[in-house]
């Protein structure tokens, strides 16, 4: 069982609040612990359906026929869709690529994957649809699979798509800076191939939805757990044939997302297509095979053939990527993690060029979209393997290589040779703080201790940056002429403060699993000068007019606070004007605090919140000239912080520039015979700059070490040879449990980002995007004496042992 120490936040900002920075108890909780949060598994419509799909076992065939006979007349069934039939409905779903890569939520002609489907039921009862399931007869015609994505890049290989002429969907060389010089210039390249396996979210309720369509009216009402409801709802009506202004997408609670859930595609194109056919409202919610084989987001798949510049006196020059990424079978999203990666490839360090070559490779497997990470993960781990391994090769000690090349605190905001700028950081002061808080020396005499035993301790490092703040320019600035060239991620939250003085608060986004509800309160509270208590949160459908980006790149805190604080200073402003007229006083002598608003220097002189706001609503003629009757302001907060990328593309401008920062220091023992990777105690220093609520951060980052711990060493989306998913339950997909899970102490540093308010950077993604890379420090440091180096995730004891035994082959 993990437990954890919380340390003392350190470097505070000097500006005192009353309740940002504050463990406020999360407003979220009550309900979701006592089992009423409104998933879309605990929601029921009069009349509704149940659907089930029919998935294919092959990775790559022809569909010759489908016989639905059999299934169209058990009793109980009301619909049955091939992909054909489904069009009649519905459309391809949307894509946010340039290149001719279509896709059905229902197979149409090919399956390109093991689990896409073929078919889909409504029935009943859930029971009865996948009974009808098992009566469809398909006749396939197999197919060659495609399943390595350095063999699917060969001329002659088997094409996953007959309309592109090869699988290699999108390539791309980008020089940043003087790479050509500054490799020229080295005294030492150190050069690495790494590799990074695709993994998955296995959220707690899989992806689901229900469509209801009323076809007199032409409306479709969605109940969904969807992070985008409110980011591009027009995307769903292209979808499901209805025009925007007759969709209503309501959110339910989420559930766990980490990126999984951003749009849920199929999910909701399989539901619409049945309430289409059907005239009643269809449920479909993904059971676990379904969501493990064919979800809509997986993570990225990598090779990297990667090399690091340096001077004879450990100076990092530049940096050169060669990156072989397995999207899969469809290209939903086209390149966007990559350009979430570039917002920093050269990590905290100062290397001043960049050459960024990557092929986006399509195979026969789910496709790939957006997890936890989303792209910099992997980017994270081959850049910190590289200082490794550049400290052994040059002789240095592995800390002052880092310390050495660290960006000063005093050379913020910093540019990156991609163009983005680090908006503030403190990094020698989190390596000291994370070095104090392990107690190295001690470690280090205990390694040495146990191996006089024959047993082998490894100590881990990593300082590693987590960008926080996406600006749209990132999904697709490597187009010279993108699909769709947003530059937006706004986020409005609306604040409505009734005549008697309560307050409102509804946001676009949904409770995906995070706190927005308690944020939001806090800001509110902090702005109106009230407890966060006494706010009242809800969320808003799509018809509302609210705006979203969602969840998604640690941006939420940073956007909800921007909203929410300028809606509420709004209404506070609009209130001390009310206020100072009644009481026969200038408006600049007005305080809004303590739910009052009172003269300064005049204690006796005040006016109730109540007061006021009734005055507001309805005393139009005792209020200043002017001044329109009601509290309700909306906000919508975009990005405090981006500009457009360079025609050439050798600067892609500001787009991710909140940049959190950690360090990680984990202590973990190996079994070289077992392979076995035990993870003793865990340390991490983090910065996200101003803490929202340090109690909401810790969660975050302590979770997503727990996550991290399973990319580092088990989670793994595997393929046969022949195509076959061979982890297609949670008995071959391993999870972390609390059998894995350390002791870990946290502490933080604050350097507040000058770009947001009240300073806040995000913490959603730190612990994954650092933790695997830390892990595999720990185990290459534990693994020396036999000359083992990791350069694969996850170390899955298979691959300790085979990394052990290689190395031994290699000395004799």
């Amino acid at each position: 069982m993990s437990t954890i120490e919380r340390g003392t936040p350190t470097d505070a900002p000097e500006t005192v609040y009353r309740w940002i920075g504050k463990s406020v108890p999360r407003k979220e909780d009550p309900k979701l612990l006592t089992g009423r949060g409104g998933y879309v598994g605990d929601l029921t419509v009069p009349g509704m359906l149940h659907a089930a799909v029919l998935r294919s076992p092959h990775p790559h065939a022809r569909i010759r026929s489908i016989d639905t006979t059999a299934a169209r007349a058990l009793p109980g069934v009301v619909a049955v869709l091939t992909g054909a039939e489904a069009l009649a409905h519905v459309n391809p779903m949307t894509a946010f690529c340039a290149e001719p890569v279509p896709q059905h939520a229902i197979a149409v002609d090919q399956v390109r994957y093991p689990g896409e489907a073929v078919a889909a039921v409504a029935a009943r009862d859930r029971y009865i649809a996948e009974d009808a399931c098992a009566l469809i007869e398909v006749d396939y015609e197999l197919l060659p699979p495609v399943v390595d994505p350095v063999e699917a890049m060969d001329e002659g290989a088997a094409l996953v798509h007959d309309t592109l002429d090869s699988n290699v969907v999108f390539h791309r060389c980008l020089d940043f800076g003087d790479v050509t010089g500054d490799f020229a210039r080295a005294h030492r390249v150190i050069r690495r191939g790494v590799r990074w396996h695709r993994m998955g979210a296995q959220p707690i309720e899989t992806a689901g939805a229900i469509c209801s369509y009323d076809p007199f009216d032409r409306f479709m009402t969605v109940w969904s757990n969807t992070n985008f409801h409110n980011f591009l709802p027009w995307s769903y009506a292209g979808m499901l044939g209805v025009p925007n202004n007759r969709l209503r997408m309501i959110p339910a609670t989420v559930g766990g997302s980490f990126g999984s859930k951003h749009l849920i595609n199929k999910v909701i194109n399989i539901a619409g297509a049945l309430t289409k056919a059907t005239g009643r409202p269809v449920k479909f919610l993904e059971d676990r095979l379904d969501n493990i084989a064919a979800n809509d987001n997986v993570g990225c798949d990598r090779l990297y053939d990667a090399a690091l510049a340096l001077s004879e006196d450990g100076e990092m020059l530049g940096l050169s990527l060669k990156i072989i990424d397995d999207y899969g079978a469809y290209f939903q999203f086209a390149h966007g993690q990559h350009g979430n990666a570039l917002s920093q490839p050269t990590g905290p360090y100062r290397i001043r060029s960049l050459r960024y070559d990557v092929s986006c490779v399509l195979t026969n497997k789910v496709q790939q979209g957006f997890f936890r990470g989303a792209g910099a993960d992997p980017g994270n781990f081959v850049l910190e393997r590289l200082v490794d391994a550049a400290a052994e090769e040059l002789g240095m000690d592995r800390v002052e290589l880092r310390r050495r090349n660290f960006i000063a605190p005093e050379q913020f905001p910093y540019k990156v040779p991609t163009g983005n700028v680090y908006d503030s950081g403190n990094y020698p002061a989190v390596l000291d703080r994370a070095l104090a808080l392990a107690d190295l020396e001690h470690w280090r005499a205990e390694q040495e201790r146990l191996r006089a035993e024959g047993r082998y301790l490894g100590i881990g490092l990593a300082t590693c940056q987590e960008r926080s703040g996406y600006n749209a320019s990132e999904w697709w600035f490597l187009y010279d002429q993108p699909p769709l060239g947003a530059t937006s991620t706004p986020e409005s939250v609306k604040v409505d403060i009734d005549a008697t003085g309560n307050v409102r608060v509804e946001i676009g986004c949904p409770l995906w699993g995070n706190s927005p509800e308690t944020v939001v309160s806090q800001v509110v509270a902090e702005e109106l000068g009230i407890d966060p208590a006494d706010v009242a949160v809800g969320y808003a459908d799509s018809t509302t007019g609210a705006v979203s980006a969602g969840p998604g790149g640690s941006r939420l805190t940073i956007m909800l606070s921007g909203a929410a604080r300028g809606a509420a200073t709004t209404l506070r402003e609009k209130m001390i004007r009310i206020a100072a007229h009644a009481m026969e006083i200038d408006a600049s002598d007005v305080e809004c605090a303590d739910g009052a608003f009172r003269a300064r220097g005049a204690p006796g002189t005040s006016m109730s919140m109540a007061d006021v706001a009734m005055r507001a609503h309805l005393f139009m003629h005792d209020n200043p000239a002017g001044e329109s009757s009601g509290l309700v302001e909306t906000h919508t907060y975009d990005h405090p912080y981006s500009t457009p990328p360079s025609a050439d593309r050798t600067d892609m401008g500001v787009f991710y520039p909140m940049m959190s920062h950690a360090c990680h220091i984990p202590i973990v023992e190996v079994d070289p015979e077992t392979g076995v990777v035990t993870v003793v105690k865990y340390y991490a220093v983090n910065d996200c700059g101003t803490l929202m609520n340090p109690a909401l951060v810790e969660g975050q980052v302590v979770g997503g070490i727990v996550q991290g711990i399973g990319a580092a060493l088990m989670e793994e989306y595997r393929y046969g040879e022949d195509g076959t998913l061979d982890t297609p339950t949670f008995r071959e997909y391993l999870l972390p449990s609390v059998h894995e899970v350390p002791e870990i102490v946290l502490e933080h540093v604050q350097t507040p980002s000058p770009f947001t308010e009240y300073g806040v950077k995000g913490a959603g993604e730190g612990g994954r995007l650092i933790a695997p890379t830390a892990i595999a420090s720990a185990i290459d440091d534990a693994l020396k004496p036999f000359g083992a180096r990791v350069e694969e995730l996850p170390m899955t004891p298979e691959r300790v042992v085979a990394a052990v035994q290689s190395a031994r082959e290699a000395r004799r």
